[in-house]
């Protein structure tokens, strides 16, 4: 249950990431980080890897895109 939980945190993160890649709304990513964290604990809790994974993955897009636009843009 957990595991499903995590999945929907982590596409509800993806579905804030993909307009956070336009130019003037990088910082954005500031919001969708802490989101995917909690996701990352919940995923931990859970038995299954998948969820917490793909909340990993969210978060280091959006720490690269944070990181490439110098936390601002």
């Amino acid at each position: 249950m957990l595991n499903i939980l995590s999945i929907l945190i982590g596409l509800f993160a993806l579905l804030l990431a993909i307009p956070a890649f336009m130019p003037i709304l990088g910082a954005a990513n500031w919001l969708i980080v802490p989101i995917a964290l909690v996701g990352i604990g919940v995923g931990a809790l859970s038995r299954s890897k998948t969820g917490r994974n793909l909340n990993i993955i969210v978060f280091l897009i959006c720490c690269v895109r944070l990181w490439l636009g110098g936390g601002i843009l």
